[in-house]
């Protein structure tokens, strides 16, 4: 006669509705550091998350996170749940987009978020964008706005925007990039600062090391750092707009790319200075999620955002 053999084992319970809240809700308090950090996200108090997390810890029977003076801090079982919990999620997200893909006309919102100020130049770019988009898929609702460039990436991540327009300072895990554009930056002065008035022959290494300048606010590539560490940055501006009005001010030189200055160079209002040696390329990168949930609306945008940009060069 066979002799059946007992195996100890754990059979794991069905995944259900619950759970998947109480980790979504996990996943948010890991991602914004703390109970506190997320009430406005989920839209809950303090007290309602703590009582979450507790829940999800009893249901599981695992010590996730440590929460008191110390600060929030995963242990190592919350920090193979959160892991964990990408993979779920991305799998799920993966259904989501087969399903979505199946359907032949696309809806819902377009969402295409700017880290820079549109100067006239790109404002004519994307409106073409904008156009193509608009003839080919008119049901779809377009959103273009202008963010801090932070808050995109972290939108971009969560899918709450389909394409970010970014500088190309860093690359975050989990996006992909492409550069669409470039452009020589220059180092300027205004017409009412003392270099305006010299040549570039009369204006040496030493007086560009001591006097103040603008720091562009992000870490830029290596040709750029290069530049930047030959100048005394004593004030900071990201935007172009905001930096421009430091340096018009006559206080301060800094850098613009040349696009943004056509004006106020015509106007005598700015002077580039040293345009040979002081300079380095700017590059705009259109930006989206690795494996996005609407791959169709990411395709459709990238399609059109390079077939406009290729024309231009």
């Amino acid at each position: 006669m066979l002799k059946t053999t007992q195996r100890n084992s754990i059979i794991p319970k069905a995944v259900t509705e619950y759970d998947l809240r109480l980790l979504r809700i996990f996943r948010t308090v890991v991602e914004n550091g703390g109970f506190s950090a997320s009430e406005v996200e989920l839209g809950v108090t303090r007290s309602t998350i703590s009582v979450h997390m507790s829940n999800l810890e009893s249901r599981m029977k695992l010590k996730l996170c440590s929460r008191g003076r110390g600060g929030f801090a995963l242990t190592e079982d919350g920090q193979a749940v959160y892991h964990a919990c990408i993979e779920l999620f991305d799998s799920l997200n993966d259904f989501s987009r087969l399903i979505n893909s199946l359907g032949e006309e696309l809806s819902g919102e377009l969402i295409i978020l700017c880290a820079d100020q549109l100067d006239s130049r790109m404002q004519l770019q994307l409106a073409k964008v904008v156009r193509r988009i608009h003839t080919s898929q008119p049901q779809l609702h377009l959103v273009l706005d202008n963010e801090a460039l932070k808050h995109i990436e972290k939108c971009l991540l969560k899918e709450k925007a389909h394409i970010g327009l970014l500088p190309s300072y860093q690359q975050v895990e989990g996006l992909d990039y492409q550069t669409i554009y470039n452009e020589p930056m220059y180092l300027c002065c205004s017409h009412t600062h003392p270099f305006f008035l010299l040549d570039d022959a009369e204006i040496s290494a030493e007086m560009l090391a001591l006097t103040p300048a603008v720091h562009p606010g992000i870490d830029i590539d290596s040709e750029g750092k290069a530049q930047l560490k030959q100048l005394n940055l004593s004030a900071k501006a990201y935007q172009f707009d905001t930096r421009k009005t430091l340096i018009l001010s006559g206080c301060y030189i800094g850098y613009l790319p040349l696009s943004y200055i056509k004006q106020e160079l015509a106007a005598e209002q700015l002077k580039i200075i040293h345009r040979d040696s002081a300079s380095y390329q700017f590059s705009l990168s259109m930006v989206s999620k690795h494996n996005p949930r609407e791959t169709s609306k990411i395709e459709l945008l990238k399609t059109v955002f390079n077939e406009v940009f290729n024309q231009e060069g």
